[in-house]
């Protein structure tokens, strides 16, 4: 255990990797793309952004992904009122096909095609699930980071999913409405639901937010500092097999950071979430 912790508390910090920004337009996909300054046949990640944010209130963490040799691509579309998570999903989709189909960069740069995985937070989270159904056997894994409820429900194709996943919930996720990170645990049998102690569901958006005016929550260095550590832990080991980081896709294992589960906690009900909403 005194190994993953100081395996943790330095991916919590930058990686090795000098990083590189691109633009995703080039291929007729809105959106930007984080790489390493060189490197063939890297694993690579399609990001997709929560209700309200857009691609670049990400760039910490997808920086840090590929400060750790990790191509992290993100795709800036759905950002209206009513966002659609089937379209964002579509739109994951082809980010992948972007990462992994063309020379990036000056061209020494590439990623496998059998090193991709699907990552989102809150309303992106939901969408990644439904990227994951639809391409199956092509990604490695998926990972929803505070999901939230979307329309249609991701639990239905998460009961389909055969590829391992993270689920990554906040404290309060337990009692929230628009939480369904237990939810998608319930249904996707391959996924690890991990809390984040003292994370904010919210707090994974950089900068300040417009948002923030109606009740939306801000930046929350904790959150980002946690999420980014247990995140590129879990993608290094199931993306490129390195062994040292496998305590970071074991549910059995009890993260720096993260909070034990208790199997004596009972199930909330919709009025128990009700009622924290109430006291919220």
């Amino acid at each position: 255990m005194a190994k993953t912790k100081k395996l943790f508390a330095a991916l919590t910090r930058r990686g090795p990797h000098r990083v590189l920004r691109g633009d995703l337009a080039f291929a007729g996909q809105p959106g930007v793309v984080y790489t390493p300054e060189s490197g063939l046949s890297l694993p690579g990640v399609a990001f997709g952004h929560d209700w309200l944010a857009a691609a670049d209130r990400y760039a910490g963490t997808l920086e840090h992904l590929a400060s750790w040799g990790i191509v992290a691509a993100a795709p800036d579309t759905e950002r209206s009122l009513a966002p659609s998570a089937l379209k964002m999903a579509v739109d994951l989709g082809t980010t992948l096909d972007i990462i992994a189909g063309v020379r990036l960069g000056p061209g020494k740069i590439s990623v496998h095609p059998a090193k991709l995985a699907v990552v989102g937070h809150g309303f992106g989270g939901s969408a990644a699930v439904f990227t994951a159904a639809g391409l199956g056997s092509r990604l490695q894994t998926a990972a929803a980071l505070f999901p939230a409820v979307t329309s249609p429900p991701a639990e239905q194709p998460a009961a389909t999913l055969r590829l391992p996943g993270l689920i990554l919930r906040a404290p309060a996720d337990a009692t929230a409405i628009k939480s369904n990170a237990d939810a998608l645990a319930r249904a996707w049998s391959g996924a690890t639901l991990r809390t984040v102690a003292k994370a904010e569901a919210g707090g994974l958006i950089e900068g300040r937010r417009l948002a923030k005016a109606v009740g939306l929550p801000g930046a929350d260095k904790g959150t980002q500092k946690a999420t980014r550590a247990l995140l590129t832990g879990y993608l290094l080991h199931v993306l490129t097999g390195d062994r040292q980081y496998r305590d970071f896709a074991d549910p059995e294992v009890v993260l720096p950071k993260t909070v034990a589960a208790d199997p004596d906690a009972a199930e909330p009900t919709l009025e128990d979430k009700v009622v924290a909403l109430l006291k919220g």
